[in-house]
């Protein structure tokens, strides 16, 4: 391999790993993937290539295909097209980074949704350029790239929704415990409810204020469910669950629920 090759693909290195780390969510994976798009350049007759860093894009593209169809079948497209949800600015905040959680919503995806995805999302590759990697014609790949953006906000609002109640209830267990009957009472929605209390039901965020003010200091923050809650665990052993029904920046809900049969078909995971 001639020394302008070798220069060239040292060159896309950097960007051919971010190619395949966006499309595999592993290091490790993106580097053998990166390797393997050196080793079939090696064997290659590129004298006829012009753009030696796309070509070798669309080689790694490729090779991460064939590792994500691996893992998972692929799934037909609808017959409709998919055009009437573009919004590129938009597009452009969801593809700014690479979290942690972005990479475990692009998991969800299809192997070409993720491909398609990724190259025209994050990489600005045109459509005609992707079509020949997933196997389909520019308006598939088009299509593939919109659904996975559909996937990947519909989640992506999920995960901040999740987010936001967990601030909100973290607040909610501050002010309780500190008796802040203002703070407290700033979180309560006015026509909100408490229900399993030991006094029976409370209506009325000022009510439900001063029934948690100064109190809840040994309970905990957890999951019920895949949802922020809180837990009344001494020992480690769940006794209490309080679980929140929130509306926006407000609690319109909470049920304090107890008894082992009834705690027993939860899903609670106590947090530190």
């Amino acid at each position: 391999m001639t020394d302008i090759l070798a220069s060239t693909f040292e060159e896309s290195r950097g960007h051919l790993q971010a190619v395949a780390y966006r499309m595999l969510g592993s290091t490790a994976e993106a580097e053998d993937a990166v390797q393997e798009a050196w080793l079939r350049l090696s064997r290659s007759d590129t004298s006829d290539v012009a753009n030696l860093r796309g070509w070798l894009t669309t080689v790694v593209a490729r090779i991460c295909l064939d590792h994500l169809r691996a893992r998972k079948p692929e799934e037909p497209l609808d017959a409709a097209g998919a055009e009437a949800d573009a919004d590129p600015e938009r597009d452009a905040v969801i593809a700014d980074s690479i979290s942690a959680a972005l990479l475990i919503v692009l998991e969800t995806l299809t192997p070409s949704e993720r491909v398609a995805f990724v190259l025209h999302d994050m990489f600005d590759l045109p459509f005609e350029d992707i079509a020949p990697i997933v196997g389909r014609s520019s308006s598939a790949a088009r299509q593939l790239a919109s659904r996975a953006r559909r996937r990947v906000q519909g989640r992506t609002a999920s995960a901040a929704e999740r987010d936001r109640k967990r601030e909100i209830v973290g607040a909610f267990l501050a002010a309780a415990r500190g008796g802040d009957f203002q703070s407290l009472l700033s979180l309560l929605d006015p026509n909100m409810i408490l229900r399993g209390a030991p006094e029976g039901e409370v209506r009325g965020g000022e009510a439900v204020a001063k029934f948690f003010s100064g109190r809840a200091k040994a309970a905990q923050p957890a999951d019920i469910d895949g949802t922020p809650g809180l837990v009344w665990a001494p020992g480690g052993k769940p006794r209490v669950v309080f679980s929140f029904t929130t509306k926006g920046d407000h609690i319109v809900a909470i049920d304090l629920i107890g008894g082992d049969e009834r705690l027993a078909k939860l899903d609670i995971a106590i947090r530190s």
